[in-house]
């Protein structure tokens, strides 16, 4: 497993870090709540093919590895940008893998906005759907005893709740009645969509990463200037090893994250396992990290005022729409079992 970093793969970082850095700075990611969604930013990432990047060239697109989109997840995180690109890159590659090419044009051309419901159709509700509250349309999975497994395309107008959210995210909440497309049936549509969901996992793991590690520098920045008796108080014991820890944290996810992309093509048996794990790991990390860089700036770390509350309440809100870390945990040991069992049963037959 190779996991440094090429030379272009340096250039991506650098190209939509020096993007994010003029165009998501604190300043535009507080205008552009309580909805989360900057329209002006996410049209000139449409123009930059950031979703055609992750569709393979057959399929028309670029080719982009699953690790050059955690690359990208990892800086939408450290901004804490207001687009909805890790549940719309997941749709689009859902879409490209089930050979829906006409919708798959239309999202990455940007006729439409698709999302994808992190969670099957409930009582004629798909909850919490992230960017549900800005998408033209949403996938959802529909199940049903009598017509069995669908993956439906809901047109999103007129059907939505808008949810407020500690996250300031676009989540609502969509009604899904007889006006939909059925995209995929049975095991194909099961298979696509836990497809989809690995895929928001671990672009997921990588954005909380990039939270995190941002979160922990400027926590680093201050406690080098705040001082208690004279001596700046990160050279107290108490508050240099609870950051140490969680710096420690947030490289562990990192490298959980990124091993989780590369196993998406290199090591395919294993791939939703640890994009599960990588899931739930930089959740509990980015949670940490936060904290304690919140946590050490005293009052005015929870001061509207200071940047840190917006990763702070991010690093809890964009991980909760999808799963708790031990739900997280539970659904890689699911997988994972499944796969030695696999194994087991290959090698006695």
């Amino acid at each position: 497993m190779e996991l440094d970093l090429t030379e272009e793969q340096r250039q991506l970082v650098d190209a939509f870090a020096g993007l994010f850095s003029k165009q998501a700075g604190s300043e535009q990611v507080r205008a552009a709540e309580p909805l989360g969604f900057d329209k002006a930013l996410w049209d000139q990432l449409l123009e930059m093919g950031v979703l055609a990047m992750g569709i393979a060239e057959a399929d028309g697109g670029w080719g982009a590895t699953p690790l050059d989109l955690a690359l990208i997840a990892e800086q939408v995180g450290r901004f804490a940008a207001p687009v909805p690109f890790v549940e719309t890159v997941a749709a689009a590659r859902l879409l490209a893998r089930l050979g829906a090419g006409e919708l798959l044009g239309a999202a990455l051309d940007g006729q439409k906005l698709i999302t994808l419901a992190l969670h099957p159709v409930l009582d004629g509700r798909a909850a919490l759907v992230p960017a549900g509250a800005v998408a033209t349309d949403v996938i959802a999975l529909r199940l049903d005893e009598q017509r069995g497994s669908d993956l439906v395309l809901v047109p999103a107008e007129g059907v939505r709740t808008v949810v407020e959210n500690l996250g300031s995210m676009p989540v609502a909440d969509i009604a899904v009645g007889d006006d939909v497309t059925v995209i995929a049936s049975g095991d194909a549509a099961l298979a696509a969509y836990d497809a989809a969901l690995t895929d928001v996992e671990f672009l997921t793991a990588a954005a909380l990463v990039g939270m995190g590690a941002r979160s922990l520098e400027v926590a680093l920045e201050y406690v080098k200037e705040r001082k208690a008796w004279g001596t700046p108080i990160g050279a107290f014991q108490s508050v240099a090893h609870r950051l140490a820890d969680a710096h420690t944290g947030i490289e562990g996810a990192r490298l959980l994250t990124y091993e989780a992309a590369w196993a998406q093509t290199d090591e395919v048996s294993r791939a939703s396992e640890l994009a599960a794990f990588a899931f739930g790991f930089a959740s509990e990390a980015a949670r940490e990290a936060t904290y304690r860089a919140l946590h050490y700036h005293g009052g005015y770390g929870f001061m509207n005022e200071y940047d840190l509350q917006l990763y702070w309440r991010r690093a809890r809100g964009w991980a909760g729409v999808h799963l708790e870390p031990k739900l997280a945990y539970a659904r890689g040991e699911r997988f994972r079992l499944a796969r030695l069992d696999g194994a087991r049963t290959s090698g006695e037959s």
